[in-house]
């Protein structure tokens, strides 16, 4: 399972002239047509770069939609992460399994490696689009998705690290399935979160917001120490027969003992309860803070363990090492690759021993 050769192979074809425009200025968002090769079946495909703050480093990351045929593996589109911030390759896919096992939704991902016409692009993580696909091959019911495109989506009527109100309750979200009445829906939410007074409060939010899966996510970002991960980072999904929201994590390579820019992050840089008006207003109410505190007993007992997570960061490491010797942007880096694991074993000690520590700020 950790032999490279398994490691499937895109080649992508861009017309050199496009290809140059779209690398020349990073910040701009036009999407090219393209071709991408997958064994014996080729693809017309429109490319764009992906990412924020990710579009800076010299190895780019992709969005990929399908034009004819029009789906490649049930999916309509996909996402190329090139990871290049952190040096192990393998947090975001350490990530979403972490948070599929504790019983939350997560994209599905895993790695591959890219031709560029013709050229060696190197390794890059594949993610899953969290769309109407996305709850079809899960069975789960059709529902409203909306993306947290920045830090505005802090379930607040203000800006993020600022005083100043929102103009509009949803600021910080884009519509990925969506009508103007789960627009609606989500002002709603918002506006629940944040007017109804304390003894309301907890039956009104009932209605709004699966608090399990709630605490499944909660538990999961604070675990995988995702500082954006509560006010961005994240999907939000309307259940449609239950009218329920739940956030699902994505971008998640800024985790397990790093940031976002690859930076050691403090194992103790992030409270057990998180941060956000939602979660701030749930455990201000004693029976949801024990469940949540209950939850995150559960995870630290049985998913959040060295020994639990061993053998798959293992695995993930021994899968992508041979495929990073032949990346053109990674193979220098091979000796600061081989120090990952003992970074990220460390960090879930010390992140473990602090959470445990802290479970009596539920109480």
């Amino acid at each position: 399972m950790g032999d490279h050769s398994e490691l499937p192979v895109y080649s992508l074809f861009v017309h050199p002239n496009d290809l140059r425009g779209m690398l020349r200025d990073p910040e701009q968002e036009e999407a090219f047509q393209g071709r991408l090769k997958v064994g014996r079946q080729a693809y017309r495909i429109m490319i764009a770069l992906r990412g924020a703050y990710i579009r800076r480093y010299p190895k780019k990351s992709f969005s990929v939609q399908f034009l004819s045929p029009n789906s490649f593996q049930a999916a309509r589109e996909l996402h190329l992460n090139a990871e290049y911030a952190d040096p192990s390759m393998i947090r975001n896919k350490l990530s979403f399994d972490f948070f599929q096992r504790i019983g939350a939704l997560a994209p599905h991902a895993h790695f591959v490696k890219l031709l560029l016409n013709g050229g060696s692009a190197g390794l890059y993580l594949q993610l899953e689009s969290v769309d109407d696909l996305y709850l079809k091959k899960r069975n789960l019911p059709p529902g409203a998705i909306f993306y947290a495109i920045n830090d505005d989506a802090n379930f607040s009527l203000l800006r993020s690290n600022s005083n100043r109100l929102k103009d509009e309750l949803e600021e910080g979200y884009e519509g990925k399935v969506s009508t103007e009445a789960d627009w609606e829906s989500l002002r709603e939410l918002l506006y629940v979160i944040n007017t109804t007074p304390q003894a309301d409060f907890p039956n009104a939010i009932d209605q709004l917001v699966d608090i399990e899966q709630y605490f499944n996510w909660l538990a999961g970002v604070v675990c995988t120490h995702n500082f954006d991960g509560f006010i961005q980072n994240y999907a939000l999904y309307r259940n449609g027969d239950t009218g329920r929201f739940q956030p699902i994590p994505w971008d998640y390579d800024g985790t397990w003992g790093r940031n976002l820019r690859g930076e050691r992050l403090r194992a103790d840089y992030i409270p057990i309860t998180g941060y956000n008006s939602l979660t701030a207003r749930l455990l201000a109410v004693p029976k949801f803070r024990v469940r949540y505190k209950r939850r995150m007993e559960e995870v630290l007992e049985t998913e959040f363990t060295a020994d639990r997570l061993t053998p798959l960061i293992e695995n993930l490491l021994q899968t992508v090492r041979p495929a990073l010797l032949d990346d053109p942007h990674r193979k220098e880096f091979i000796s600061r690759f081989d120090g990952e694991f003992e970074v990220i074993l460390k960090f879930i000690n010390e992140r473990s021993r602090y959470l445990f520590d802290h479970l009596v700020d539920l109480n």
